[in-house]
């Protein structure tokens, strides 16, 4: 065996392998223990990685914004006319100059300030603050695929930004215990209790005490409250709520002791029959008073349809599923809806049967709206397959395509999304190809939410006509 050779020009590299060689190349043998130095290895260069983002407090600071790129992408005005309105008011941001008479640049707070300005002061014929029906709650956006791969994080995290640069009030909840969305926004919550556990928890309990309630009278003994569910009575969403290097983007962050819920919940549910799982997130952010916080709520599910997920989906009025161009993505996605089918459906049947039977209304979800997206899409080797996929889908996947540029792998590599990173670091065409795909991701979302929006404004309007 020792006369096998390595392979040779012309030769795929797996021909000719030695064993003897490869014997020798190889690791020691791996053990528990070792486990625990590879994640700290990880964790370690995950926090150098997150570190290059920090400023001198160990905190995630955000880039300023400059003249060119406010007036470009987020305040709908004329260079000149900007610099003028700067001179006529003197008490709003002036901005900082890096050098002597070099452009201005601005933090976001003092973007956010500006673009209320000219939303009070300027001309009423431009969008200078986005459009928000008065009286409404927050919209829940859950971004959900079971593909991984497919942009799912990467597309929240930028809708959540996208919606932010656009002036709106943003929560994002992150429910997969992987964190990944933690990381983007500087989250680092310390075990599951700085996550949305202790909020399911909560439901929970509540629901518990009023069944216990309900036993006491009819002369029955009360099902016992553990030390968790003790503590989780105390906790209100504010409490899990925490700020982001973005002035209008707030976290709910997750960790890997999140992933417990998945065990936790079903123990909970055979506990408890009449507890109904579905509403726990959806009923927290409520009865907290999230929804009259936020503008919009947007939740990044694991990639799997556990509890979790299950939670998200339920509390979403609008679901977004990213998916590739490639059959077996396309495939995927088709299953992923037979799944959140046969799941809701079932949930459906089962609280329907004593719903009937009690003369009760009838369970039955619905979401304003459900749309797939193309991301990551290269136009020169898929545009056949997503030309196919838009016409078995129709209207539920976007027309609009996402495409992958270089400024998105580099923004990825930097744990910065597109919108933080520096458009000084690129090429302009560079970024401007980079961002220009998200923005259009954005925009196709925008129509969405601002045709739904005006929908329930238009019938509020009717009803109070009547």
């Amino acid at each position: 065996m020792s006369g096998h050779k390595e392979t040779g020009p012309g030769l795929p590299p797996y021909f000719n392998i030695s064993p003897d060689k490869a014997m020798a190349d190889l690791p020691p043998s791996v053990g528990t223990a070792d486990l625990a130095r590879i994640a700290g290895a990880c964790t370690a260069g995950r926090n150098d990685l997150a570190a290059r983002g920090l400023d001198e407090t160990g905190a995630r600071r955000l880039r300023p914004f400059s003249t060119w790129e406010i007036t470009r992408y987020l305040i709908p005005v004329a260079p000149a006319h900007f610099r003028r309105v700067l001179r006529q008011n003197p008490d709003l941001p002036q901005g900082i100059s890096e050098t002597d008479g070099g452009a201005k640049w601005f933090t976001l707070d003092e973007v956010l300030r500006l673009r209320a300005h000219f939303g009070q002061e300027g001309s009423k014929a431009k969008e200078y603050l986005p459009y928000r029906p008065a009286g409404l709650p927050a919209k829940v956006v859950a971004v959900a695929n079971f593909k991984g791969g497919v942009g799912k994080t990467s597309t929240c995290a930028h809708l959540a930004m996208s919606a932010a640069l656009d002036g709106y009030r943003v929560l994002v909840i992150d429910l997969d215990s992987q964190g990944s969305m933690t990381s983007i926004f500087g989250g680092r919550p310390a075990d599951e209790w700085d996550t949305v556990f202790p909020l399911l928890a909560r439901h929970y309990a509540t629901h518990l005490r009023a069944e216990n309630q309900r036993r006491l009278d009819r002369g029955e003994t009360p099902l016992p409250l553990d030390d968790t569910l003790t503590d989780a009575l105390e906790v209100q969403a504010g409490d899990v709520i925490h700020k982001t290097h973005w002035p209008n983007i707030d976290l709910i962050g997750a960790q890997l002791n999140l992933y417990w819920s998945e065990f936790q919940i079903p123990v909970w549910r055979m506990n408890a029959r009449g507890w109904k799982l579905w509403d726990a997130l959806s009923e927290a952010l409520e009865q907290g008073g999230v929804l009259d916080q936020y503008d919009l709520i947007f939740l990044d599910t694991p990639p799997a349809l556990g509890y979790l997920t299950i939670n998200g989906l339920a509390a979403a009025d609008i679901l977004l599923v990213p998916v590739g161009a490639s059959f077996v993505e396309f495939d995927s996605t088709g299953r992923f809806f037979d799944m959140l089918h046969a799941t809701f459906s079932s949930i459906e049947e089962g609280e329907n049967i004593a719903a009937r039977a009690l003369g009760r209304p009838e369970l039955s979800f619905a979401w304003d709206a459900v749309q797939a997206v193309i991301t990551r899409f290269d136009a020169a080797q898929q545009a056949e397959m997503a030309n196919l996929m838009q016409t078995y889908m129709g209207g539920t996947l976007s027309p609009y395509r996402q495409d992958f540029t270089a400024l998105i792998g580099q923004a990825g590599e930097s744990v910065n999304g597109i919108y933080e990173a520096d458009y000084r670091d690129f090429n302009r065409d560079t970024y401007a190809r980079g961002r220009a795909t998200f923005d259009e991701t954005y925009a196709a979302f925008k129509r969405l939410l601002v045709g739904i929006w005006r929908r329930e404004e238009r019938a509020a309007q009717d009803v109070a006509a009547q």
